[in-house]
């Protein structure tokens, strides 16, 4: 089995993880600077710990990273520092053009994660491109992470994952919009109500689930950035993603705390 490291194992990380170590592999991440957050996270994952990034870097034949967005291109830079000569991961939520940059400074695969943490509701999807993107898929075999190899070159997998997330996140900011605005006007019960009968299933409907995207928000509005700059470089216009990024952005007082209240919420996008 493939010695395996995972920079740096927040919740997504922990749990990708995870499903490596019970399929088998020896996976390791880098204790140094990181808090009593991410070392409990870690070990109840049952990954092992090594003190420096050049351990891993001599100890680890495929290094995942799955960190912020804003993260992602330090940590390639400091693992190209290194002198890591296995395959890199970038399963970050970057633009494709930050991708194929961290490509430059060394050999990488391209990677986006949709879906959850897995072992939660949801399917959790590891999409890769680039060369050697096929080799990675035994590494996942027997785990409850679906790998999919997409044709072409490193950014491919960014791009797909970014333009999921456009819909998927955007339409999240819209909700919260919404029902600040109807709160402001005295009908966010009827807006509830509303949203229950004609649009079932989405952000819109159910407004309660918004405490879980204000405690992920600290994520999101980089990711929102990151899409914006994806959408400018094609031609798009980045209005949408940036406003859904200075939302979010908002709620960064909430991270990690999934108990506030759905009218504090709100009042923080006045």
């Amino acid at each position: 089995m493939e010695p395996i490291g995972v920079l740096h194992p927040g919740a997504m990380g922990a749990a990708v993880g995870g499903e490596l170590v019970a399929a088998g592999h020896a996976v390791y991440w880098v204790t140094a600077d990181r808090g009593a957050n991410t070392y409990r996270r870690s070990q109840a994952a049952g990954l092992r710990p090594l003190a420096t990034l050049d351990e891993l870097a001599s100890t680890c034949a495929v290094i995942l990273s799955i960190c912020p967005p804003a993260a992602a291109s330090s940590v390639a830079s400091a693992v190209a520092a290194t002198g890591f000569d296995g395959i890199f991961v970038d399963a970050n939520a970057i633009a494709p053009s930050r991708a194929r940059e961290i490509a430059t400074i060394l050999p990488t695969v391209d990677g986006g994660i949709v879906g959850p943490p897995p072992g939660g509701p949801g399917r959790t999807i590891l999409y890769l491109s680039g060369t050697g993107a096929g080799d990675l898929t035994a590494l996942f075999t027997g785990t409850r992470v679906e790998t999919r190899v997409l044709d072409g070159e490193v950014g491919k997998a960014s791009a797909l994952k970014l333009a999921f997330a456009a819909y998927n996140k955007i339409s999240c900011a819209l909700a919260a919009q919404s029902y600040a605005l109807a709160a402001s006007y005295g009908v966010q019960n009827d807006l509830e109500t509303l949203a229950g009968s004609t649009l079932p299933g989405t952000p819109l409907d159910g407004p309660s689930a918004l405490s879980g995207v204000a405690e992920r928000a600290w994520r999101w509005a980089p990711e929102m950035q990151e899409i914006a700059t994806a959408a400018a470089e094609s031609g798009l216009d980045p209005g949408i993603a940036e406003a859904a990024a200075a939302l979010f952005a908002r709620w960064d007082v909430f991270k990690d705390d999934s108990n506030v209240p759905l009218e504090r919420l709100l009042d923080e996008l006045r």
